[in-house]
């Protein structure tokens, strides 16, 4: 039995579904925590961006010219689907959110006059779903530039939660510390093996790396793009997205090379890092076979996020959740690098310990390399007790 430090998952993970009633104002909560990083989805409304992230280090619903803000009240959302910057054209007229609160956050209005969705996070009668991680309830801890591990870091504003391995790093890129590289503390004392990293200031896409996408388990010319279906690459040059030294992507430092989409100098940037944590979360593979009698991937809990990736094909980012789908086989899904809605389509039965591929599309080709990340709704034992099945 897989043993976990975390009990109880929806401390540090939690998905919240809503449905919208034009209420200005309104307050969703999740029940549990401050959200420090929130992905939110529209889950009906077709080509209109519905995948919106947020953090609580650049804050939300802040009227501020940091990291790209406008003086004329931009609610910090970057669409996963696009490549913009966090504050672009008239975007904050849409209406996003107005606030974070203890327990959840806050829905603006948003009418400009103009024909744009109305309270866009809770328009009447649109369903919505709201992916939740907890770093540290918005506290923020500056390091400054210095010598870790023999690399000259980048300063940069951390927030940490080293129980469940998961890190907002922003910075601004500069050649003044380490010429075309960027080294950040990352806080979380082992390395991480998926980092998502986002230009504020700049239009530029949202690079993805996966300890599975070739290379070592801290470093590897691969990359995705979560804006992107494209299959994974090697970059070119290959420093472009992450340097591929051992010793410069370990468990203190994440190394980023000079591509404008991680390490353009002047350039203010976001990164989210994940370690895994056994009974919490898994980033890992599987191989396709093709067959509805798919794979059956081991996490040690049972999942409440899928998100898997064919690394070998032209395939979307698949993202699942126990919400969307409370029973099996799982198949409401939504996708990262697209607008559209979403859709229904069997991918996998969630177990108790895992997941069982059930699908012989793009997510199970025969012999195709598929990355996965999933996060827990329950450990496989918590407190002694084995979780059960769905």
């Amino acid at each position: 039995m897989a043993y976990t430090a975390i009990d109880r998952s929806r401390d540090h993970f939690v998905v919240t579904l809503w449905t919208g009633n034009d209420v200005d104002g309104r307050t969703i909560s999740n029940g549990e925590f401050l959200p420090d990083f929130l992905w939110m989805f529209n889950r009906n409304n077709a080509g209109a961006c519905p995948g919106v992230v947020y953090n609580s280090t650049i804050g939300a619903g802040t009227n501020s010219a940091a990291f790209g803000g406008n003086a004329n009240g931009q609610y910090n959302a970057i669409f996963t689907s696009l490549n913009y910057e966090l504050a672009n054209g008239d975007f904050y007229r849409y209406g996003y959110l107005s606030g974070l609160t203890s327990t959840g956050f806050t829905c603006a209005a948003g009418n400009d006059g103009s024909g744009y969705q109305n309270y866009r996070h809770n328009q009447n009668n649109y369903n919505y779903v709201a992916w939740q991680w907890k770093a540290n309830g918005g506290t923020t801890t500056s390091k400054s530039s210095g010598t870790v591990a023999g690399n000259v870091t980048t300063p940069c504003i951390q927030q940490v939660n080293t129980t469940s391995g998961f890190s907002i790093i922003t910075y601004t890129a500069s050649t003044s510390y380490a010429g075309s590289e960027t080294h950040l503390e990352h806080g979380l004392g082992v390395g991480p093996e998926f980092v998502i990293v986002k230009s504020l200031d700049a239009a530029g896409g949202w690079a993805v790396y996966h300890a599975e996408n070739g290379g070592s388990p801290n470093a590897g010319y691969s990359y995705n793009l979560l804006n992107s279906n494209a299959a994974t690459a090697q970059s070119s040059p290959t420093n472009k997205y992450w340097l591929n030294t051992p010793k410069e992507s370990d468990s203190e430092l994440i190394a980023l090379g000079s591509g404008d989409d991680t390490g353009a100098n002047g350039t203010n940037y976001v990164a989210y890092c994940f370690a895994e944590k056994q009974g919490y979360s898994k980033f890992g593979k599987y191989i396709g076979n093709g067959s509805t009698n798919g794979p059956f991937v081991y996490t040690g809990f049972k999942p409440a996020l899928i998100i898997t990736k064919n690394a070998d094909a032209t395939d979307s980012w698949n993202l699942l959740d126990n919400k969307r789908s409370p029973h099996n086989a799982a198949d409401k899904y939504l996708q990262a690098d697209n607008a559209n809605a979403e859709g229904t389509y069997t991918f996998y039965d969630i177990l108790s310990n895992g997941f069982k591929i059930r699908n012989t599309g793009n997510a199970n080709i025969s012999g195709n390399n598929i990355t996965y990340m999933a996060f827990a709704e329950n450990p496989f034992v918590a407190g002694g007790v084995p979780t059960t099945a769905r």
